[in-house]
């Protein structure tokens, strides 16, 4: 194997664009940590200094993933003023990629069966419900909102696994969310008309969009990391 002369920060920037890109391209499942190394011309001691595990890999491309939904979340608040319908709409786009494209189906799902990445989502999560729904739940502690987290976790990983079975995806996206919004109490009235709304658009297509925006965010991020 040829040495070749890499800074610490360099090193570790090149293995997250190598696993970005694998996890991307083939799948968290089909990309193994030797496929990184054997790329980067490293050995597996050398990836495993900085990323112990897959999941540790996975879980930096997740947070990437949340620095991405929080940029679009704001530019479509601006556009939307509405934070319901942002929710709505990125659970509607996450379930409708997966839906069609089963490497984002696989990445997903890996995510939210990892423990380490599922801890992850569900801070995150807690955190942008807190700024969506606290009208409902003006009450709730933060042991509420994280055991309410865990459901919605749930509804979300189901509404995944069966978003490209044989079940009717419009059918999948209206129960979910109806669920979803029920738990952070929600009025019926208000779930009927947002969930209406978000299924009169072409959410198949959003999807796409949002994956190839992710795709180019990853690559000028990296592009930025380098500079």
């Amino acid at each position: 194997m040829a040495h070749i002369n890499r800074k610490r920060g360099d090193t570790r920037m090149q293995i997250i664009r190598a696993g970005a890109k694998h996890f991307i391209e083939d799948g968290y499942t089909k990309t193994t940590m030797k496929k990184v190394s054997q790329e980067l011309d490293l050995s597996p001691g050398n990836i495993t200094f900085y990323f112990p595990t897959k999941d540790h890999l996975l879980a930096v491309l997740v947070k990437e993933l949340f620095d991405f939904q929080n940029l679009m979340v704001e530019k479509t608040i601006d556009d939307e003023k509405d934070a319901l319908f942002v929710y709505c709409l990125e659970f509607v786009a996450m379930v409708a990629l997966c839906s069609e494209n089963e490497v984002a189906k696989d990445f997903y799902v890996s995510a939210y069966t990892s423990p380490y990445t599922l801890e992850l989502i569900r801070k995150n999560d807690v955190t942008n419900s807190k700024s969506v729904f606290n009208s409902w739940c003006n009450n709730y502690t933060d042991s509420d909102w994280m055991a309410t987290e865990m459901v919605v976790s749930g509804i979300k990983y189901g509404a995944i696994m069966f978003s490209n079975q044989q079940t009717e995806l419009c059918f999948v996206i209206e129960n979910a969310l109806d669920s979803i919004l029920n738990l952070y109490k929600v009025p019926q009235d208000i779930r009927v008309s947002y969930i209406n709304r978000v299924l009169s658009i072409d959410y198949l297509s959003l999807g796409k969009r949002i994956l190839d925006d992710f795709r180019e965010y990853l690559d000028k991020t990296n592009e930025i990391a380098e500079i």
